[in-house]
């Protein structure tokens, strides 16, 4: 226990916390924001494609391996110089977006809520190869715990604290109030130790961009089920992104106050996704990477059927925390074993720009894919909507099986192996 409060894994969860706030920006208090200013539903879906940075982050990543930051880049290191930078444009685009009205500009809405998503894209980027490059092998999985714990806590507060402080002022305030709190983040970031490791092999020159930007893609490209792979990166959390696209709508429209979604569906669901986090973490120490996946998987696309059975009900809320909790403590199960697959796949010296193209296919799912959630909401009623969000993870768990095979078949299992 005494990692946990090491001066690094403290910088790791307060970064973890500046990357988790902005995230709902741009999904579902987003959504909930656009809710309340009567937008519809079709609108309100393809909102989500605001999100897109987050799954295109690979593309820029590799100039964060590259370039240093004038100035800021000597004096802090490459990794807490591009940190530092994207919290303080991440401040601009939240106090921006705040300042909108999405029922009479709706463009420009989307806009700032595109540049927030970019921004805090960017900030993801540099933090993830802050955690890597600053802990010793043995010590990632505390870092992802750190990161986890930091990344929900900013959730909570995006989450809960924006929605329910919604109910009592006015949304620019929020907003300006959300910024603020990005320097939760900067404070981790000065205070934070610089790794040991060098951050980058120093190239020079436009060969030397390439060679940063292609050999991490040549290397994920030479492997065996690269296609499945990717294929998986994009399926596993379909449905249940799907889902959670239309959930604050879905809310609204079941009659829920602010305070009820924000104490049930964001305090309460925070807190039992950590819990479900921390079950993934055992499930993939005791049962394997593998076995961990199909469980998580198959338990995040079952309890959507809870959400179509409070459709039935209506305005219930001991039945939305029935359907909230358990569908946060399955998601945090996915989501740990998730992590940790996605960064087995990762090469030393190239971790970076692979984990980000990894988890920016993973986010393509949640932002672009799900951006049709809103028309599949518009022409079925709620419980035929979350009814077919289950059938959606049925193909990511398909090439799930596909990949656990083939790994049975070509690694023989080790003692204490993960990939089981």
């Amino acid at each position: 226990m005494g990692l946990y409060f090491d001066r690094r894994m403290l910088a790791i969860f307060g970064m973890g916390f500046a990357s988790g706030l902005p995230l709902l920006l741009t999904t579902s208090t987003l959504s909930y924001w656009l809710s309340r200013r009567g937008i519809d539903k079709t609108t309100i879906g393809l909102f989500a494609a605001a999100g897109l940075p987050y799954a295109l982050k690979f593309l820029w990543a590799p100039a964060l391996d590259f370039v240093r930051v004038p100035l800021l880049g000597a004096r802090l290191g490459r990794r807490r110089a591009w940190t530092l930078v994207s919290q303080a444009a991440l401040v601009v685009a939240i106090l921006g977006l705040g300042a909108t009205d999405p029922a009479t500009a709706p463009w420009t809405t989307a806009a700032l809520a595109f540049a927030v998503a970019f921004c805090s894209a960017t900030q993801d980027v540099a933090v993830d190869a802050y955690r890597i490059e600053v802990l010793h092998e043995h010590e990632q999985g505390a870092g992802a715990a750190a990161t986890q714990a930091g990344y929900r806590l900013g959730l909570l507060v995006a989450g809960a604290g924006a929605i329910a402080a919604s109910d009592f002022v006015d949304w620019p305030l929020v907003f300006a109030g959300l910024a603020a709190l990005v320097g939760v983040g900067t404070i981790a970031t000065l205070l934070a130790p610089e790794p040991h490791r060098p951050a980058a092999v120093e190239t020079s020159g436009s060969a030397g961009f390439a060679h940063a930007f292609l050999e991490p893609l040549r290397d994920l490209a030479s492997r065996p089920q690269i296609a499945g792979i990717v294929g998986f990166a994009l399926l596993y959390k379909f449905g249940d992104a799907i889902a959670g696209a239309m959930a604050n709508p879905f809310y609204v429209e079941l009659g829920f106050s602010g305070v009820e979604i924000a104490s049930v569906t964001k305090v309460f669901g925070v807190v039992a996704n950590l819990v479900g986090v921390v079950l993934g973490g055992v499930l993939v120490a005791r049962a394997g990477l593998f076995r961990a996946l199909f469980v998580g998987g198959v338990l995040q696309a079952a309890t959507n059927l809870l959400f179509a059975v409070l459709a039935q009900i209506g305005h219930d809320v001991p039945m939305l925390a029935v359907a909230v909790g358990a569908d946060a403590v399955t998601g945090g199960v996915a989501s740990s074993a998730f992590v940790a697959y996605l960064s087995s796949l990762c090469r030393t010296g190239m971790s970076a720009t692979q984990f980000a193209l990894l988890t920016s296919l993973m986010a393509v799912g949640r932002t672009l894919l799900s951006s049709g959630s809103g028309w599949m909401a518009d022409r079925m009623d709620w419980t035929a909507f979350f009814v077919a969000t289950t059938a959606l993870a049925i193909p990511g768990l398909l090439l799930l099986a596909h990949l656990w095979r083939h790994a049975a078949a070509t690694r023989p299992e080790a003692p204490g192996s993960l990939l089981k």
